[in-house]
């Protein structure tokens, strides 16, 4: 949602990308920004996401499925351990889950809306 909302009222200045001569301002906000971004451009996205996910979020099987060693208390990076308390922890794990779910309708509608 942030990728659609925030470009309406701010966009970074320059160039981003100097060798093909495109703007910030120039790329349209959605889905019609794929089209305008430079494949190496949005490469580079993929690659850093998966760089997180699968270099920095390493699995161990001495902890819960989710609950990596780097990501601190619910994946807020903040050099916590793991939560102490399981009935807070079961609670919180659901309101996420719950959360997560509701941002993917929102995009899925926000996509729908883009595509109409």
């Amino acid at each position: 949602c942030i990728g659609y909302i925030v470009p309406e009222y701010a966009k970074f200045p320059g160039l981003l990308s100097p060798s093909a001569g495109i703007t910030f301002d120039s790329v349209p906000n959605g889905l019609g920004a794929l089209f305008v971004v430079p494949q190496a451009g949005l490469l580079q996205m993929i690659l850093f996401a998966g760089l997180v996910d699968f270099g920095y979020f390493r699995p161990d099987k001495s902890r819960a499925p989710g609950d990596y060693k780097n990501a601190g208390i619910l994946g807020v990076p903040n050099g916590s351990g793991p939560m102490l308390d399981t009935e807070a922890r079961k609670r919180k794990l659901n309101a996420e889950l719950a959360n997560g779910r509701l941002a993917m309708m929102a995009i899925i509608g926000e996509f729908y809306q883009d595509g109409v």
